[in-house]
């Protein structure tokens, strides 16, 4: 037979693989002609073979050491490079040997009340270097740390204490005021500070292990209430692992921390550095950069793409930047041009793809300069599994579009105290010929490239991604829902005439209509202030 195409619009290889899966298929109904046209494959053995391996990077599991935490590999190299510069917040600038002995010193006071493996400690702290001090001193300690916002609504802080289920809160006197009252006990660290000229404590055996739990972050839930991801130690050291393969001493020499350690993006600014002798540069924000006295030590700067737009749009980056690490957002071509364009001393941009449930990032692409088009999200992290599956779980040609499912080290242990809701998204990998391996059912809708690249095409439920924030329009409209003007409501998320997307909220009114104004100080009661329309 003859397959006859279009050349302008099909490539030979993509129609040689039609003309395979034409035949796959018609095997198929030879071989048995009573089954349902939707259960036969149109995939040869050979082609499953590489997508749900050779196209994944999912090392065998023994190569995590098994109880190696993420701390230890900051205590490594505390020990290997003592005097370099570990953080750099404002004017405080602390060495390796500093920060690990403040850690040490905060970490010992956490023992004495109660911390250990399994036991979540909330923390509410300013961006500072002490900030950095507090996380590492409770990971010190064999905790987790639950992070806490202080601009987030009071309503909001005390939902994230309660279904944590924390056992102390670190925080500062100054922040003390935004929190709310409860009888937890408090440790402030600006009361802690060690005695100048004491000897620096030992690093703490904590207990933990890389099954133990690191951190529990929130994210937004479609039922109205956050939900509590879990992550274990053993995730985030994969992900530094991969991050030493890929980044080089110079560009984690100075690692721009501007991201709310209520967000994952935090795990990768703050951990990795300090994991292999950078320094951790902290700012309020992104677009603080070009205003810190530290500006010039920047080198790389892990952020969403519309606050590097910013960024580009005003004072330009800084002519130290060499990489840029964008996420959280789709990553369109047009700014990835501009970056290049403005920024002469940028050498490579990356796009990065990953929920919160897989440890910041799952897949990633590098984009040189004068590569052209829109960008892909690449392929998956090292110790990660992509696959694109269709409703069957069965994994779809390339250009087909399907669902992602990620597996590997990476993955949370699920949901904090949520056992039906992680069943429902973590599902055991039939493909993976490992005992116990899952997959993470992430909602969003890709397909392959004929070169294996993941082509991101946008959600198959109602989440939306806005500057980074990952937001359930559910949960909005569930906080609508408690005013008592209100009715009926839904709320959706639509690009304004710069292209820039916005939450609208539509109601119908029971009684008199309330005013937008009313509504959004109801809404800035409950909810952050990114999630209210």
């Amino acid at each position: 037979g003859v397959l006859s195409y279009n050349r302008d619009l099909f490539e030979a290889t993509t129609a040689a693989r039609w003309s395979r899966h034409l035949e796959t298929l018609l095997e198929a109904v030879a071989e048995d002609s009573y089954r349902r046209v939707g259960e036969l494959p149109v995939l040869s053995e050979t082609e499953r073979h590489q997508l749900v391996l050779e196209w994944n990077d999912a090392l065998p599991a023994s190569v995590v050491e098994e109880d190696l935490c993420l701390h230890h590999l900051f205590e490594q190299q505390a020990v290997r490079t003592p005097e370099a510069v570990a953080v750099v917040a404002g004017e405080t600038r602390w060495t390796y040997a500093e920060l690990n002995r403040r850690a040490n010193h905060l970490a010992a006071h956490l023992l004495n009340h109660g911390v250990g493996p399994e036991v979540r400690v909330a923390v509410c702290l300013s961006r500072s270097a002490a900030m950095v001090a507090g996380l590492l001193a409770i990971l010190k300690a064999g905790g987790a740390y639950v992070p806490l916002d202080p601009e987030y609504p009071e309503e909001r802080l005390t939902y994230v204490l309660e279904d944590a289920r924390v056992a102390l809160l670190l925080t500062e006197s100054s922040l003390e005021p935004r929190l709310p009252l409860s009888d937890l006990p408090r440790l402030r660290v600006d009361e802690l500070d060690p005695p100048d000229g004491a000897a620096p404590p030992a690093d703490p055996a904590g207990g933990a292990t890389a099954a133990n739990l690191a951190y529990l972050i929130h994210t937004s839930g479609s039922t109205g209430r956050p939900k509590g991801v879990a992550i274990c130690h053993r995730s985030p050291v994969v992900l530094a692992r991969w991050a030493r393969r890929v980044f080089s001493d110079s560009e984690l020499s100075g690692v721009l921390a501007a991201t709310s350690i209520c967000f994952d993006l935090s795990v990768f600014e703050i951990f990795v550095p300090l994991a292999w002798g950078g320094t951790v540069v902290v700012a309020s924000n992104a677009l603080e950069l070009p205003a810190l006295s530290a500006a010039g030590e920047v080198r790389l700067i892990n952020t969403v793409p519309s606050a590097v737009a910013g960024l580009v749009a005003s004072t330009g980056l800084p002519p130290s930047v060499q990489t840029v690490n964008l996420a959280g957002e789709a990553l369109k071509g047009s700014l990835v041009r501009q970056i290049f364009e403005t920024s002469t001393d940028v050498e490579r941009v990356l796009n990065l793809y990953g929920p919160s449930e897989d440890t910041t990032y799952s897949t990633f692409t590098p984009i040189g300069r004068g590569e052209t088009g829109e960008p892909t999200i690449g392929r998956p992290l090292a110790e990660t599994r992509a696959l694109v599956l269709d409703r069957q779980l069965r994994p779809v040609p390339p250009g087909v579009v399907g669902e992602l499912y990620l597996g590997g080290s990476g993955l949370a242990r699920g949901y904090f105290h949520r056992p039906g809701l992680s069943a429902e998204r973590f599902l055991p990998d039939a493909w993976s010929g490992v005992p116990g391996a899952r997959l993470y059912r992430t909602g969003d809708r890709v397909r392959l490239r004929g070169d294996g690249e993941l082509v991101f095409l946008g959600r198959a439920d109602h989440q939306v991604k806005l500057r980074g924030f990952r937001i359930e329009l559910g949960e909005i409209e569930a906080a609508l829902e408690e005013h008592p003007s209100v009715r009926e409501r839904v709320v959706v998320a639509r690009p304004d005439d710069q292209g820039d997307l916005r939450l609208l909220a539509y109601l119908v009114a029971d009684g008199a209509e309330p005013s937008a104004a009313e509504l959004r100080d109801f809404l800035q009661a409950k909810l952050p202030h990114y999630m209210v329309p």
